[in-house]
């Protein structure tokens, strides 16, 4: 039974149970400030849970991809070294919200794997939550009486909080739970060793297959743990760690799904598979590393600096460096392996093939620039080596280590295996006190601090009346305290609010809420867990009665244009560049609008021409804003509406029309496309492969950028004397300008020439070494041609000019092979020990190094250090 076998045949059962089968959420989460990816299956249920949304039906399953990396379930460092952990993996999952618990829970459970799945018994155990003192839960007796049903006494093993006691985070539902482990060892081995001793002991043979979770309580703040409204199953089921079990085999990557993509990277590295560890450990990287990267590149997440574009930079650079470092790889290969996984998941997954060139041309892109930053690390560690020994050290600092690894993408083992060729070691302890200082920097950035909700209405629904108000009567439902970044502030809930949450490419609302004239002002609105949180520095100094709540409409109608605008450069894009071009990102705020797109080329200027005529075309239109609310979504995209990968819709959806421009958008937006009043693309830029940026301005704003440059044209041509072709005037200019420029460089040629003859004439022999040291009112640039002119002249050459220009100075060195070899001089080493006397800093090669500075009067002290090296 192969990989899709499987989850069809886990889909199928559970729909026989009454389950509505629903499609797997995108990987990339948005909208929700506390995960930045899917990393359960449940994530997509969290508002029903908690109570903020009621759901369409009790019953749903699903296969769902899911990414761990990061946070609580970090699991990155083990993934590939065992063969069990992944980044993206699936999640089969069957949920009651409210319905059945855990007597059906776990009699469908055993029935499947047992019944349907026909996993021998005898391998089975199940683990039971035997209770916590501290948190005052019971053993849970419900559980062990049903499993007594199905499985002898004992196979139930009763387990601690930490493994049988799921909880989403500090705080939020949770519930003990019930996982079944599954013993894939030999009939021998099994004999030999009860696999009950076995069970959470991290044996790679013996493994969990299938968690049962019982959503009981919501735990506190305070650590204290509350009854939820209503009790909750939620279970998940690896679809990897399954197939491992029905196809007989040892590993997850043994399996048919994974072995395809290692068949892929054996003739690609020419390697083989079950030879050796290291490339094992390679091969398993790489192949598990390509799907978490694929999957977020098509749900729109892409590879960047922050948040989860960097972790997924993180995780594409860390199979990179296994294929550079443990199968000689030095040329991309993650981009040809994506190709396979979509022949692989295709089916499954169909955003895979819709966007399969892009996939390729990210990942890439993306390769080839960290293949460069990998040979710039290894320049630097060479010169590292170089200067370390020239001191007659054997050590690699801990602060070199760190910058290795934080700046050229370097393991600390990798480093560590170059140190050792070169017969030197590296200072591992101070290694991980850089790494521990970033990691408390990387915390201290993010950490927050939430107090407990402070119930004041019993009122889980907030109304989203924006669309139809900008002032409302509203009651304040809840709020709590937060901290962040040391700033203290709160949250706010109402029972109904104007105030638009960020989502969609739109920042949130600004205003206020007034009662009895005190203002509380709202710098801004999110949504979290289906809540609309309005954020405020204080509290009403009174929590009840009824707030008028105000939005800022200044800010609101400005990204109300922008967000329209928006539109009609979706609109305008597609109909110039071709209906290839789908939105990969977008931001909207007041003062400009920022649109991601797909497209494989630079636009070019006479495109963004026609582009930008277009829209204002659009918008002089006067098109009339059609709104249609609750659209059911195949409706929607009969309307012509697109759905975009990596967006997650409900059942019903919002359309916006204008024109013939068609959009799901739960924005804002104007009335009418005349309010928009005109649009000004400002840049057109790359992102990453197959990704390119047009950032614009409308309304008041592109009127004020005219308005400047008509300012600035006039200023100009007044320079110039208003002449009839101003343009002609400046190109008059340029010309001339360039004239002169040419002959000052020709008389500097002609000074260098000179000031080098005179400069022969004063070089000294010290000891066997060509030594010259002066000081010359020169600048920077013909003083490197002069040294090297004199290095190709002179054998055991060290020159050492100081140059003098206005109030600033230069220190430039140059040594030649012979001297870097026999006698261990380093430019780079002297320059840095040498540039503090100039109140400057530099840098540079063994051969060649230059420093500025400040202090003119240090030059003559840096030249007589450098020359006591030679006696």
């Amino acid at each position: 039974m192969n990989v899709s076998e499987i989850r069809s045949q886990f889909l199928s059962f559970f729909e026989s149970k009454g389950h509505k089968i629903v499609p797997s959420a995108p990987m990339v989460v948005k909208n929700d400030p506390t995960l930045m990816f899917t990393n359960a299956g449940m994530n997509q249920f969290k508002d029903f849970i908690l109570g903020n949304a009621t759901p369409e039906f009790r019953r749903v399953a699903n296969s769902q991809k899911c990414l761990r990396v990061s946070g609580k379930h970090n699991d990155l460092e083990e993934v590939g070294v065992d063969t069990y952990h992944h980044t993206m993996f699936e999640m089969l999952g069957n949920w009651s919200f409210g319905d059945y618990f855990k007597e059906e829970a776990i009699g469908w459970a055993w029935e499947l794997l047992t019944e349907v799945y026909k996993i021998p018994k005898d391998r089975l155990y199940v683990t039971v939550f035997k209770g916590d003192e501290q948190d005052g839960t019971p053993v849970d007796s419900d559980s062990i009486a049903i499993w007594k049903k199905y499985i002898d006494e004992n196979r139930i093993i009763l387990a601690s909080k930490k493994d049988n006691f799921w909880e989403m985070g500090d705080t939020g539902p949770c519930g003990p739970c019930s996982e079944i482990h599954v013993d894939l060892r030999s009939d021998n081995d099994r004999a030999t060793i009860d696999g009950k001793s076995l069970v959470n002991e991290d044996h790679p043979q013996v493994i969990e297959i299938w968690n049962n979770v019982f959503m009981e309580f919501n735990r506190m703040a305070n650590g204290s743990l509350v009854p939820l409204p209503e009790k909750h199953v939620d279970t998940g089921m690896g679809l990897e760690r399954l197939a491992v079990t029905l196809q007989g085999k040892k590993s997850n990557y043994d399996t048919d799904l994974f072995q395809t993509l290692i068949h892929k990277m054996e003739a690609i590295s020419g390697k083989k598979y079950g030879v050796d560890e290291p490339t094992d450990i390679a091969l398993r990287v790489i192949s598990d590393h390509v799907r978490a990267i694929a999957f977020s590149i098509t749900d729109g997440q892409l590879p960047s600096n922050t948040g989860a574009g960097y972790v997924i930079r993180r995780i594409l650079r860390r199979a990179v460096r296994y294929g550079y470092q443990g199968l000689n790889l030095k040329e991309p290969f993650l981009c040809e392996l994506s190709t396979t996984l979509t022949e692989v998941m295709g089916d499954a997954f169909p955003e895979l093939i819709a966007q399969k060139t892009l996939v390729y041309n990210v990942i890439k892109e993306e390769e080839q620039s960290f293949f460069r930053t990998l040979e710039h690390g290894i320049k630097r560690i060479e010169s590292l080596i170089q200067s370390i020994k020239s001191k007659n050290e054997s050590m690699i600092s801990g602060a070199d280590a760190f910058e290795l690894y934080d700046t050229y993408g370097f393991p600390l083992d990798l480093t560590s295996l170059i140190a050792r060729e070169n017969n030197l070691t590296i200072d591992e302890k101070a290694f991980e006190i850089e790494l521990n200082k970033q990691k408390d920097r990387s915390r201290a950035a993010t950490a927050i601090e939430t107090d407990d909700w402070v119930i004041l209405k019993d009122n889980n629904i907030e109304e989203f009346i924006g669309y139809d108000y900008n002032t409302a009567p509203v009651e304040l439902v809840k709020y709590r305290k937060v901290i962040q970044k040391q700033k203290e502030f709160y949250q706010l809930v109402f029972d109904k609010t104007p105030f638009y949450p960020e989502g969609g490419g739109q920042v949130g609302d600004k205003g206020y809420i007034e009662q009895n004239g005190e203002k509380i002002f709202i710098f801004d609105t999110k949504k979290e867990n289906n809540l609309i949180v309005h954020f405020s520095e204080k509290i009403p100094s009174a929590t009840s009665g009824t707030f008028n709540a105000v939005v800022d409409m200044n800010k609101r109608s400005a990204s109300m244009k922008n967000h329209s605008a928006t539109h009609l450069l979706h609109y305008a894009l597609r109909k110039v560049l071709g209906t290839h071009v789908e939105q990969k990102g977008s931001l909207v705020n007041p003062d400009y609008l920022r649109f991601d797109f797909s497209h494989f080329s630079k636009v070019t200027d006479e495109q963004l021409v026609e582009i930008e005529a277009i829209v204002n075309a659009e918008i002089k239109k006067a098109w009339a804003l059609e709104e249609y609310r609750n659209t059911p979504i195949e409706q929607a995209k009969e309307m012509g509406a697109m759905a975009l990968f990596g967006e997650k819709y409900g059942d019903s959806v919002r359309v916006i029309k204008f024109g013939d421009s068609i959009e799901l958008c739960g924005g804002t937006h104007v009335s009418s496309t005349s309010s928009i009043a005109l649009f000004k693309i400002t840049t057109e830029t790359a992102v990453a492969a197959g990704i390119r940026r047009i950032e614009a301005i409308t309304g008041e704003v592109a009127e004020n950028y005219f308005r400047e440059r008509s300012d600035l044209l006039t200023e100009v041509a007044a320079i110039f004397k208003n002449p009839k072709d101003l343009v002609k005037a400046i190109s008059d200019l340029q010309a001339k300008n360039m004239e002169l420029q040419k002959e000052i460089e020709q008389l500097h040629k002609e000074k260098a020439v000179a000031v080098k003859h005179d400069l022969k004439s004063k070089i000294s022999d010290i000891n066997g070494t060509k030594f010259l040291g002066e000081i010359i009112s020169l600048d920077a640039g013909s003083i490197k041609d002069i040294l090297f002119q004199l290095k190709g002249e002179h054998a055991s050459f060290l020159g050492v000019i100081g140059g003098k220009t206005d109030d600033k100075c230069s220190l430039s060195i140059i040594i030649t092979d012979d001297l870097i070899q026999n006698k261990a001089l380093n430019a780079g080493s002297l320059i840095k020990e040498t540039a503090t006397l100039i109140n400057g800093g530099g840098g540079g090669q063994p051969f060649f190094a230059t420093a500025g500075g400040k202090n003119q009067a240090g030059l003559e002290k840096a030249i007589l250090l450098i020359k006591s090296k030679l006696n």
